[in-house]
This record gives structure tokens, C-alpha cells and sequence, in this order.
């Protein structure tokens, strides 16, 4: 399949959608598959028996009690450690990650994350005490850091700007086939006593050795081939990748862009500038508002979740594979609309699709569902029918499109830098929701889903007004296309013509 990438601004550039580039593109989205299969099998191993009783006894004990409290039954700063943990340590890998992305190219950075993936499953799945299980979470983190770090990038890279949505949503689409896979596993592993725990968290190291030698056939993208003056290579990369001979103006805007990369010394320091700020800001944001749409609140418990109205262990488990599919399918939507009606659309019509669902749920709970006791089966039914309708919503926009938009929109200059700096926003606010929310449902109880209601609110205007559409455009000419004829955002830009500082190389 040929396409022709063009905008007002930017001549064309032409290539195809080879087989090539889809096994690239399929072997780096697994590093989302070990990250979906984390935050799926994280909820399903914290409400097993076996697991409670071998690491957080207090929680065992509370759990088992005849009238125990809905809310508050998981409430445990050290469960939700185990959780959250990775997350931290995520959040500073990724600084560590962006430098060598910069430094040795998207494809090595894949591979230290799969050898952080597989160190973290062996301590996990083998732990005999807590302090060997939370070690075990921190070489997790190092791997997600590394993960989320490369892979978007290197999608965002090797795909034609036309294309370049769905390929990079194949991240997100590996991520929500991690958590279906996930939510399997537990739904297996949950009678297997005593070990099933072990089984479930060892489950990671499969696709971690599939990341592992699977990153050694891929190619690494032309851009950082020639960020690290590697030009002949990046341009018979380029050449492969794109299917066609006629790359030179392609190759020349890269170069072009890699030249004025390397005359900035300090990427954080130039992300500080006016012009940095708008791709800095949207994508800080996006990391924020992605997490505080719920989805990780739900996601991480949801087996604790629908234990909480009324289910049983297996029937919760059960439950969240359901949701779990209907996350898989969804994110195909994204992948379908993405580059056809453009990331605003989407953004706009799931925020008030999840608005709706969060404050029907909420008032069901509210009106329900006591502090002890559990649901009728009419109103578990449609809290459930609403939660998977909430996930269809999340699936197709602010799950993929927080880690695509900022993937596509920094400058070269700052793109690593920038992007390491969404990522770690994103493992700081999952860390934040990770850690506090079953205090949060234990406090709020069905007020959290209001709570969440409220910022979906304030990130559908965030997205109404300050959101610019990307669609189509090539990755190195957003300045021009999309910043400078923003109504708010232009005027950064102007400034930065106005009092230009670029910094230059000393001599």
C-alpha cells in the first residue's frame, strides 16, 4: 500500500506500508504487552488468597471477615506498594532511558527494557519475603521505563506521517491485549494453590523473551541513525522501511532536523524555552488527565472492583476478562479512526461518553451499595454493563492518544528529552492513583467515581481548546502546521522568533 505524506507547509514524501515495517512495528509494540500484562496482573494476584496470606496476612485476615467492609477490605499502604512501586521506579528510569535512546538508538534501549523485564519476573514469581517481592516491582519499573521510553518513539519514527496514528496506537493495542492475557492468567491461576500467584506474575517473562530476541531483527529508525551521524545508514534505512527509492527529500528533512538537534546542548534546558512549551505542556497533561480518567483506578482492581458490588472471587476475575476484551476490541476503533477523523474528535466524544458512564455508576453505588452487604444482580448487571462501556470509550482516545500525541509532536531537538518527560509524568500519576486509590475508595467510596467525573470535565475543555489537530502531518513540521497556527499557541512560537537562542556547540 503506497501513501503520499503531505501538508501546506512540506513537500511530499512518498512511501508504502511494506511487511517490513509491520513486523518492526509488531515486535516493538510487545514491549506495551509486558506493560499491559503488569497492570492486568496486578489486581488478580492482590485479591488471591494464597498471595495475601504469604505477604500481607492483616489484609487476609480483614478480607475473610463475615462483615467485612466493601470499601475498605484492601485498604493497605503495603499492597498498594506492591502495586506502585514499579511505577516509581519508572518514573526514573525513564530520564535514564531518554539518554540513552539519544546516546545508542531506540532499538538498544528495547532490549535493556526486556532484561529488566526478565530479572523483575524472577525476583517476583521466586520471592520468599516482601522485601525480595518489591525489588523484584523496582527491576519491573526499570523495564517500563525503558519500554514506554523507545517504543513509541521508534513507532512514531519508522511510520509514514499517514499512517503514523495507527501504527503508534499498536503500542496501546499491545498493552490491552497484555491486560485481557492477564486477566486469563488470573482467572486460571486463581484455584491453583498454593503457587497460582507464582505462575501468574511469571507469566511476563514470555513476552519479555519475545521483546528480547525479537528486537534483534528489527532495523533501527533513519532519524536516530543520523541524530548519531550515521547518515549512509539511516538513509538505506529509510529507503528499506519506506518501501521506495525516491526518499531524498524525506532523507534531507531528516538531516535537516538532525542538524538542528545537534546544535542544542542541553534538551532539557531547551525544553524550558518559549517554543518548547506547547508540545511540553500537552503532553505533561495528557499524562495527567490519561490517569485521571479512572481507567488505571479500575484497570490495576478490577477484580477488587467487582468483588466490591457483589461478585464473588472467580465471577470478578471472570469479569474483568470481559472487560478486558472489550478493551482489546475498542482499541481497534482507535486504530481504525485515529488517522480518519483526526486525535480531537476522539478526545472530545470519549469524554463525555466516560462522563456519562462515571456518574451513572457512581449514583448506582450511591444508592445501593452500603458500607457492608453487596448489590442486587440487576444493579451489579448495569454497574458492569457501564464499566465496559466506560473502557470502549478510554480504549479508543485518551489511553492511546496520551501516548501518541507526545510521541509525534516535540521537535528532534527535544524529542527524547520531551518525551522522557511525558513518560515519567505518566509513572508519577499512575504511581499517585496506584498507591491512594483504595484509600481513596475507602474515604470517598462511591464519590470516587464523581471525583474522576469532575477532571474528565476539565480535560474535555483542556481538549476543546488547547488541543490542536495533528493528522497527516509529518512528524518534523509541526512547528509550521500546527503550533504557529494555533490561536493560543502561536504566541509562544512568535516569541521564540522574536528572541531567538539557539545554543550552539562550543567550538
Amino acid at each position: 500500500m503506497a501513501v503520499v505524506v503531505t501538508n501546506a507547509n512540506a513537500p511530499a514524501f512518498e512511501a508504502k506500508m511494506t511487511v517490513y515495517v509491520f513486523i518492526c512495528v509488531m515486535i516493538a509494540a510487545v514491549g506495551g504487552l509486558i506493560f499491559g500484562y503488569d497492570i492486568g496482573i496486578s489486581g488478580g494476584v492482590t485479591a488471591m488468597d494464597d498471595f495475601l496470606k504469604e505477604f500481607f496476612p492483616a489484609v487476609w485476615e480483614r478480607k475473610r471477615h463475615v462483615h467485612e467492609n466493601n470499601y475498605c477490605k484492601y485498604d493497605n499502604q503495603f499492597l498498594q506498594l506492591f502495586t506502585s512501586s514499579l511505577y516509581l521506579a519508572a518514573l526514573v528510569a525513564s530520564f535514564v532511558a531518554s539518554a540513552i535512546c539519544s546516546k545508542l538508538g531506540r532499538k538498544p534501549t528495547m532490549q535493556f527494557a526486556s532484561i529488566f523485564f526478565l530479572i523483575g519476573v524472577g525476583l517476583t514469581a521466586g520471592a520468599v519475603n516482601l522485601v525480595m517481592l518489591i525489588i523484584g516491582r523496582l527491576f519491573l519499573g526499570f523495564g517500563v521505563g525503558f519500554g514506554n521510553q523507545a517504543v513509541p518513539l521508534f513507532l512514531s519514527e519508522i511510520a509514514p506521517a499517514q499512517l503514523r496514528g495507527g501504527l503508534n496506537i499498536v503500542f496501546q493495542l499491545m498493552v490491552t491485549i497484555g491486560i485481557l492475557i492477564a486477566n486469563i492468567v488470573n482467572y486460571f491461576t486463581a484455584t491453583v494453590h498454593p503457587h497460582g500467584w507464582r505462575i501468574a506474575l511469571g507469566g511476563a517473562g514470555i513476552p519479555a523473551v519475545i521483546l528480547l530476541f525479537g528486537s534483534l531483527l528489527i532495523i533501527e529508525t533513519p532519524t536516530s541513525l543520523i541524530e548519531r551521524n550515521k547518515n549512509e545508514e539511516g538513509k538505506e534505512a529509510l529507503r528499506k522501511i519506506r518501501g521506495v527509492d525516491d526518499i531524498n527529500d524525506e532523507y534531507e528533512s531528516i538531516v535537516h532536523a538532525c542538524d538542528i538537534a545537534r546544535q542544542v546542548k542541553d534538551p532539557y534546558r531547551k525544553l524550558l524555552k518559549p517554543a518548547s512549551r506547547p508540545p511540553l505542556v500537552i503532553g505533561m497533561l495528557l499524562q495527567f488527565f490519561q490517569q485521571f480518567t479512572g481507567i488505571n483506578a479500575i484497570m490495576f482492581y478490577a477484580p477488587v472492583l467487582f468483588q466490591t458490588v457483589g461478585f464473588g472471587s472467580n465471577a470478578a476475575l471472570l469479569s474483568a476478562v470481559v472487560t478486558g476484551s472489550i478493551n482489546v476490541l475498542s482499541t481497534f476503533v482507535g486504530i481504525y479512526l485515529v488517522d480518519r477523523t483526526g486525535r480531537r474528535f476522539l478526545l472530545l466524544q470519549s469524554s463525555v461518553h466516560m462522563l456519562i458512564c462515571h456518574l451513572i455508576i457512581g449514583s448506582i453505588l450511591a444508592k445501593d451499595l452500603g458500607v457492608t452487604g453487596t448489590l442486587g444482580k440487576a444493579q451489579a448487571l448495569v454497574v458492569v454493563i457501564f464499566v465496559c462501556v466506560y473502557v470502549m470509550g478510554f480504549a479508543w482516545s485518551w489511553g492511546p492518544l496520551g501516548w501518541l500525541i507526545p510521541s509525534e509532536t516535540f521537535p528532534l531537538e527535544t524529542r527524547s528529552a520531551g518525551f522522557a518527560v511525558a513518560v515519567s509524568c505518566n509513572m508519577f500519576f499512575t504511581f499517585l492513583i496506584a498507591q491512594a486509590f483504595l484509600s481513596m475508595l475507602c474515604g470517598m467510596r462511591y464519590g470516587i467515581f464523581f471525583f474522576f467525573a469532575g477532571w474528565i470535565i476539565v480535560m474535555g475543555l483542556f481538549a476543546l481548546f488547547f488541543i490542536p489537530e495533528t493528522k497527516g502531518i509529518a512528524i518534523d513540521d509541526m512547528r509550521e502546521s500546527v503550533w504557529k497556527p494555533h490561536w493560543f499557541w502561536k504566541r509562544y512560537m512568535l516569541a521564540e522568533d522574536d528572541h531567538p537562542d539557539v545554543e550552539k556547540r562550543s567550538a
